[in-house]
Formats: C-alpha cells, structure tokens, sequence
C-alpha cells in the first residue's frame, strides 16, 4: 500500500460507523523541543491522522496561536530538516503522519531529497497552504515517485470548475475550509457551510475533511454525514500549550465520550 493510501483507509476506517474521523494538528517543537516526541505519540494515541506543522516566520494562513506557536519553536531551533530528523528517530506512531509546511521551507530542502527523507520519516503526505496548484507540479511530482499524498485544499469561495479540479487532484483526502481567513475562529458551522461540505463531498474521489475554527465536540457532530473527518488545529495547539492531556480531550471530542471540554 502506498503511503497516501494509508491516510484516506484511515480517516476511512474511523468514519465508518458515521462519526468524523479526527486529523489532529500540533506544532512541531511546541511548547517544548524536548517534548515533541511525547506529544506527538499522545496526539496519535487520540486522533486517526496526525497533522505535524512546521514552524515558519510568515505563517499567513494561520491565526494568532498557530502563529504564536510558530514562534516559540523556532526560538528554540526547530526547523525542517530536525523535524525529519526526529521522525526518523523515533517510534512509530500510531495514527499515520503528515506535514503542514509553507513552500519556502520545502524549497530550501530540496524537493527530490525531502522526498526521500519523508519515505524514511514515515510521512505520508503534505499539506502546503501557499502552493496554488497549477505551481505544484514539481512537489507533486517528487512525492508521487515515493507514493507520498499531496493535499488540496477548497474553501467556500473557490469556483466550480476549480473546485472539481483540486477535489480530483487531490490525495489522501481534502481539505475543506469551512472559512475565508485564518485559522482559529470559532466556526458556528452554519446551513450554507453544510451544502458546500456536500458539493465537496460529491466531488472527491477521497474523504473529505472539514478544518478551520473547529473545537468542540458539538461542532464535531454538526458536521456529520456531511463529512468524513475534522481538523482539529488551534484549540489542540492550546491543549498542548496549557499542559493539559491531548488523548484524553482529543477523545472527548467523540460521540462516545463524556462532554468535551470547550476552549474558548
């Protein structure tokens, strides 16, 4: 099975029964370089995809956590290469792995050799949010030789014809912005949302996860049957920042689970 096949059975294994399956974003390096290890095996341990974000100076699709995360784990000298390097090193995690990255950071790696070191990192995909696609190609490209997923992602104003064109392109799932802006907010997911989710859905060849603004285990389960995951990303990153249990809440956030714990 090829890496990027690895995502979608897994979001798809998870959502079977109807429930979103989780895709949890974490800072790599955030709120501790030493402690990265042991996060991102307690994220695993509580989501079906592990979303890793690698810190950059210009983070413009981010909100003010993300971005504030970004900054203290490059303060601490957290970059790329020793993320990939980490990754490499450590056990395996339970939930398979992907890399949120700008391009810039990608480049300065070299695209053929970021391949390479993402077969040996056990990485199974990438999300770029400033790579448009018709510029992708040759990321595309480098990744497809090693079987590696490249995500699109679509919010609610992207038109029909480009919409149709990112959801058939895209590999391991896609990502569906529930919003225009940054990430974040707190996402009240109203009827409109709910129709584009479905146009979306009824596009996509692979599952179709819903991300931006996303906290609770309410909104959670306003976007089921709409949906086949969820990106939880800015309130998990202040999960992480105020030392609490990232399993623990991540399972909250499930049908099955007592009350979760909203985040502000």
């Amino acid at each position: 099975m090829k890496a990027r096949d690895v995502i979608s059975q897994a979001i798809r294994a998870a959502s079977a029964g109807g429930e979103p399956a989780l895709v949890a974003f974490l800072t790599a390096g955030f709120p501790s370089r030493e402690r990265f290890r042991e996060h991102l095996h307690a994220v695993a341990d509580g989501a079906d995809v592990v979303e890793i974000g690698v810190p950059f100076s210009d983070p413009m699709a981010d909100g003010v956590t993300i971005q504030r995360s970004s900054e203290v784990a490059l303060s601490q000298g957290v970059s790329l290469r020793w993320i990939l390097k980490e990754l490499e090193a450590m056990p395996a995690a339970s939930a398979p792995l992907l890399l949120m990255s700008y391009l810039n950071p990608l480049l300065a790696y070299g695209l053929d050799e970021l391949a390479q070191a993402s077969v040996r990192a056990r990485v199974s995909g990438f999300i770029v949010p400033d790579l448009p696609y018709d510029e992708g190609a040759e990321l595309r490209q480098a990744l497809d030789a090693h079987g590696i997923a490249m995500v699109q992602m679509v919010t609610p104003v992207t038109r029909a014809q480009r919409m149709q064109q990112l959801c058939e392109s895209s590999q391991g799932f896609v990502y569906a912005v529930t919003m225009t802006g940054t990430t974040g907010k707190n996402v009240a997911v109203p009827p409109e949302v709910m129709g584009y989710l479905d146009r979306v859905r009824s596009l996509a060849p692979v599952p179709v996860c819903a991300g931006f603004g996303i906290r609770t285990r309410e909104q959670v389960q306003r976007l089921r049957g709409h949906v086949d995951g969820v990106v939880i990303g800015s309130a998990l990153v202040e999960v992480l920042e105020r030392e609490e249990a990232p399993t623990q809440w991540l399972r909250a956030l499930r049908a099955t689970a007592p009350e979760a714990r909203e985040t502000g």
